[in-house]
């Protein structure tokens, strides 16, 4: 399958360029910036939220062959204000989903994020019926986007798939992380999943391994044909060598841990 993946010199998207390739399919990277030394796919430079921008890299990227899905991960990865989370999150996806109808591309996965539900209080294991309930302007961006991607699978019968991205790092650094970590390799293994699952329509899975002390059920990722293979368990004894602190219990209070804190709010405009 041939991809575009925005957002490709960010941190999953150095991950995912070598492992979808490695998976066998043609992987095409768009940025804002150039691509890192010794990045083997064909590389472009552009705003996802300028229309333009979008159209002339759909236009290039099709001569080596006609692009079938996109993977975005552009946008501000941290809160922000409500005006730039709106443009970072819901304008460049509503930009690719134009130029994908345009283009007569049938499929796009979209990297959204725990925060979607962050301010849901930490209790029973979550699934993807539970509403959704934003943190920050980060969070209310990624809800707006996942809403958007479902008006277009509704109107256009497009194929959406939001993954509701965990930790996603290399090995889990904090308690909270022994539930929310998402491995390099799982990461693959789920956008791949995303990609190749036969008609899903719209559909929401949350992005994380198979940690046991997992906070979200990854039933719906599992129904896109996702297999994760790690386990943040097995990094438990060294995260929990200190003892555990008062941040630790904030951040366990709720779904998007430190992301509820006053230390996250601010004025909308």
């Amino acid at each position: 399958m041939r991809v575009l993946v925005t957002g490709a010199a960010g941190s999953i998207g150095q991950v995912l360029l070598p492992g979808l390739t490695d998976r066998g399919h043609d992987v095409v990277g768009m940025d804002l910036v150039v691509a890192p030394d010794g990045t083997p796919s064909p590389w472009y430079v552009g705003d996802c939220g300028d229309p333009d921008a979008v159209r002339s890299t759909f236009e290039a990227a099709a001569h080596g062959g006609p692009i079938e899905a996109v993977v975005h991960l552009a946008g501000i990865p941290d809160e922000s204000s409500l005006d730039a989370a709106l443009a970072s999150h819901v304008l460049t996806t509503a930009t690719l989903l134009d130029a994908m109808r345009e283009h007569a591309v049938s499929r796009i996965v979209y990297a959204s994020s725990n925060h979607a539900v962050g301010r849901t209080p930490r209790t029973d294991l979550l699934d993807t019926e539970t509403p959704p309930r934003p943190d920050t302007f980060y969070g209310v961006g990624k809800v707006a986007a996942e809403a958007l991607l479902r008006l277009y699978a509704d109107r256009y019968g497009l194929d959406a798939v939001a993954l509701r991205i965990g930790s996603f790092l290399p090995q889990p650094e904090t308690r909270r992380h022994l539930a929310t970590w998402l491995s390099h390799d799982d990461a693959v293994r789920l956008v791949e999943a995303a990609l190749t699952a036969p008609d899903p329509g719209f559909a929401v899975a949350y992005g994380i391994s198979a940690n046991t002390r997992a906070w979200w059920d990854l039933a719906s990722a599992r129904a896109l044909g996702y297999a994760p293979q790690d386990d943040a368990e097995t990094f438990a004894a060294t995260v929990e060598e200190t003892p555990a602190t008062e941040a630790d219990e904030v951040e366990a209070a709720h779904v998007g841990g430190p992301f509820v804190t006053e230390r996250f709010w601010r004025p909308a405009r």
